[in-house]
């Protein structure tokens, strides 16, 4: 997928984020499909395919990632995520900031199945 197509570019060029969580080199926005209550992406503002395509940008997004979960004051899952067989559905670098909160329900993806 390249940047003209891809649904994360389009949202930072419409600038549909939240520009007071924002930095010089992430977005932050909520998924259209979130998890949890407060469930937030961390998006890199270049179009990056994944956490291998930039070392460098992968550091400033997980540094953000790593602001944005402080600043929720919860237990929270930074998670990120490599090509399609570990769940990435957007090739573009992300980081999802997902709350958890005791019987929240959410069973995360490599939780073994029974």
């Amino acid at each position: 997928m390249d940047y003209l197509n891809c649904p994360f570019c389009k949202r930072i060029v419409q600038e549909t984020y939240d520009h007071a969580r924002s930095d010089t080199y992430a977005v932050v926005f909520e998924p259209l499909e979130p998890v949890t209550p407060g469930h937030l992406l961390v998006v890199c503002r270049s179009h990056v395919e994944s956490a291998t395509g930039s070392t460098y940008l992968t550091g400033k997004v997980m540094e953000l990632a790593a602001t944005v979960a402080l600043n929720l004051g919860e237990d929270s899952n930074i998670i990120t995520s490599v090509g399609e067989l570990a769940t990435q559905t957007v090739k573009h670098l992300h980081v999802h900031v997902v709350p958890r909160r005791a019987g929240d329900g959410l069973a995360l993806p490599w939780t073994a199945a029974q």
